[in-house]
């Protein structure tokens, strides 16, 4: 059982049932995002309050949505699929850093980095930004967890962990610059709550330039080498969220070192059972 969870940008919040979609009703007043990270069962909430919510047949998931986001913080895992490996490997080759991610990808301690506030990240359809002083700029299409305050994983949604290629591997000492900027990450476009995901689930990442494809690949979930409680057990390894937090769990899905995003391009992630995040880029 799932429950679908959409943050409309005119208020309010929108629920629909997995199983059955098709059929949205919006949420009781005073109900938030945050307060559904604070609870023990979030699905038996979720479907409480779609039972007693009011239909909202105008509403579409095609409409302006926000990112299903409000206090939470949002981090992201990093070498976690080999193709991410081999990637960071190759980008950081040249400032004699590639030891690290060799070395990290199979240590009992995963790499877990901050990612971004509520501010800076952005929802479906609006800009994603490359840096202005980078010049290899790459989106990074991940699977989300959303992580309750006790630290278990309850959701999932799709991330855009958007990377500055040539600021990272310049010195490996440079990632929070490379990482975390203006518009560097979004999610969406919906939370799903409940057991969404399986081995078998697929992501696709696909990328145009004046409406052409220019680049698209894909991967499936059982390609992470780490599970996600214990990416989600460490990183609350001594630390707090009192509002729970959103979790990337890496890239399997790398473009080749001579592809880099330009301005106008649009991105789309698709993740199964999910759905689609699709974002245009700027230069910020």
């Amino acid at each position: 059982m799932t429950m679908r969870l959409y943050r409309p940008v005119q208020g309010g919040l929108i629920l629909e049932e997995g199983e059955r979609p098709g059929t949205f009703r919006r949420a009781p007043e005073g109900f938030s995002i945050d307060l559904l990270f604070r609870q023990d069962d979030p699905l038996s909430l979720t479907r409480k309050l779609f039972a007693s919510g009011t239909e909202s047949p105008a509403f579409s998931p095609e409409d302006a949505l926000l990112p299903p986001l409000e206090s939470q913080e949002i981090w992201a895992a990093g070498v976690t699929y080999f193709r991410s490996r081999s990637a960071r490997m190759e980008e950081a080759e040249s400032a004699g850093g590639d030891i690290f991610y060799d070395k990290v990808y199979d240590a009992p301690r995963p790499e877990l980095f901050f990612k971004a506030t509520a501010s800076r990240a952005r929802g479906p359809g609006v800009p994603l930004g490359i840096r202005s002083d980078s010049t290899w700029d790459v989106p990074e299409p991940e699977l989300t967890l959303a992580v309750d305050t006790r630290g278990a994983v309850f959701g999932y949604t799709v991330g855009n962990d958007m990377s500055s290629r040539s600021i990272e591997g310049e010195n490996p000492l440079y990632l929070p610059q490379a990482k975390v900027y203006r518009g560097s990450c979004a999610i969406g476009p919906c939370l799903v709550v409940g057991e969404a995901v399986t081995p078998e689930t697929g992501i696709t990442l696909r990328i145009t330039r004046h409406d052409t494809v220019i680049w698209q690949g894909s991967t499936t979930v059982s390609q992470i080498k780490r599970s996600f409680s214990e990416l989600a057990a460490h990183l609350y390894r001594s630390n707090e969220f009192p509002d729970g937090a959103y979790l990337m769990t890496g890239t399997g899905i790398v473009p080749e070192s001579d592809f880099t995003l330009a301005p106008g391009d649009v991105v789309s992630i698709t993740i199964d059972g999910i759905g689609v995040l699709t974002n245009p880029i700027e230069r910020v």
